[in-house]
């Protein structure tokens, strides 16, 4: 089993990247409680493949991101299978009609016309950090910044976009 001095360092990559994790997995899912799942089979898949292989992993976030992207590769080929043996005539609509879709749609419209209203450098900060689950400095690289200015841009993003929502709610 894992020695103490391996649990230390399991807690230790696991507090410092289980945010991103949960952020890019919640990115593509939309479901807090599968991207909770998933976000779990992802540290325990990967800490399976470096126990097995006794892997050196340099760069923890993009390993596990690739984990995530295929377990959810997996659980997408097993829902398409399943897809194909459901019958129409055996769904009741009211059973599996879900009441708050038109709310979730609403809040996503006013959240993206939100976003519109931002300048594009703002747009995008918001899109790789919060939305993507980039770090800070993946961010600066992606967009050819310094991580400082990246920190700056995301704080006035925030605060724009929290003023833009106030605003469209009077």
């Amino acid at each position: 089993m894992f020695e103490e001095k391996d649990t230390d360092a399991i807690e230790e990559i696991c507090s410092l990247t289980w945010k991103t994790v949960y952020r890019f997995i919640y990115f593509k899912v939309q479901n807090r409680q599968e991207a909770e799942d998933i976000t779990q089979e992802t540290y325990v898949r990967t800490l399976s493949y470096l126990k097995r292989h006794n892997a050196k992993v340099e760069e923890y976030t993009s390993f596990l991101k690739t984990t995530a992207l295929n377990i959810l590769r997996d659980r997408w080929r097993k829902k398409k299978r399943w897809a194909l043996d459901v019958s129409l005539e055996a769904v009741n609509p009211k059973e599996t009609a879900v009441d708050d879709d038109m709310e979730v749609y609403t809040q996503r419209a006013i959240v993206q016309e939100a976003l519109n209203r931002l300048n594009e450098e703002q747009r995008t900060v918001i899109e790789l950090r919060i939305l993507k689950g980039y770090s800070t400095k993946e961010t600066a690289r992606i967009m050819e910044k310094k991580e400082g200015t990246i920190r700056v841009l995301q704080y006035r993003a925030l605060k724009n976009l929290s003023a833009i929502l106030e605003n469209m709610g009077s």
